[in-house]
């Protein structure tokens, strides 16, 4: 298993869009396959990762996007979105994430 840490924005946004019980099922099943989501093309080992909203499952539910530390037994949580408000990261928004795997 991975420690799971988590950026401000991050944080503050999964307090918004998850319940707590659904945060902490997300981040077991995260630290136990840490592979989980796909790669971000043009990401810098960015992942992108479906999370299920209660009642609608995976397809109209959440993304998460994060990286792995893993030799550190890290995995960092970045981003969450819901998918309703957009299905993908824009370029700027890809380079400001990219940016934060150096401030974590």
């Amino acid at each position: 298993m991975y420690t799971i840490a988590e950026t401000e924005i991050f944080k503050n946004k999964a307090a918004k869009l998850l319940k707590e019980d659904e945060r902490l099922f997300f981040f077991a099943q995260l630290s136990q396959n840490p592979y989980a989501g796909d790669v971000i093309p043009n990401g810098g080992g960015l992942r992108k990762i479906r999370v299920a909203r209660q009642g609608s499952g995976k397809s109209g539910g959440y993304r998460v996007i994060y990286f792995n530390i893993l030799v550190d037994g890290l995995i960092v949580c970045l981003d969450i979105y819901a998918k309703n408000d957009k299905e993908n990261l824009k370029p700027s928004e890809l380079k400001s994430l990219k940016g934060q795997r150096h401030d974590s």
